[in-house]
């Protein structure tokens, strides 16, 4: 296969985007941190990636749960039960089959994740609105590629009904799809 020409002045050096997109990272991990530092409840990284996937799938098995999320069941289940005691999610019996538990978030734990991603958009919106409109639109257009190459769904407008707050892919689709 024929090498393709870079164009004058594109950036070819993979250490160097790579270093780029570690930076951004960082970045992106402290909006983070900081959104969902101003939650009440004391919910951690991975209670909150559980929530999310609720959020976004509804009622769920806990194996089913596990494997989304990639932990043992036994992890899960002591998720589950501080997000239970915080009131942020709830077990019910599945009505097809009374064996089975269902967990589903609540209404407090819905107006969490609702509030974090909010706080997380607007932080984001700040940082992007200091940016050039050019230097806006290749942000865009870089991010899309790279989204694109890492099998990661585009995120909802602010406006979308539905939004999928976080939208983890697992297993090559996004959360609420799995």
């Amino acid at each position: 296969m024929p090498e393709r020409e870079t164009p004058a002045g594109a950036m070819d050096d993979v250490d160097e985007v790579t270093r780029a997109v570690l930076t951004a990272s960082r970045l992106l991990v402290a909006v983070s941190a900081r959104s969902l530092a101003a939650v009440e409840e004391g919910v951690t990284l991975p209670q909150f990636r559980m929530l999310v996937v609720l959020s976004t799938r509804g009622a769920t098995k806990l194996v089913a749960l596990a494997e989304l999320l990639k932990v043992a069941p036994s992890t899960a289940m002591r998720m589950v039960d501080r997000l239970i005691a915080a009131g942020l999610a709830d077990r019910q019996t599945n009505p097809g089959n009374r064996r089975e538990t269902m967990l589903q978030l609540t209404e407090e734990g819905r107006r969490t994740v609702e509030d974090v991603t909010a706080r997380r958009r607007t932080e984001i919106a700040a940082v992007v609105a200091r940016l050039r409109p050019t230097q806006r639109l290749a942000l865009v257009e870089a991010l899309n590629a790279f989204n694109e190459a890492g099998g990661e769904p585009p995120a909802p407008a602010a406006d979308d009904p539905e939004p999928h707050p976080l939208g983890w892919v697992v297993d090559g689709a996004l959360a609420h799809d799995v």
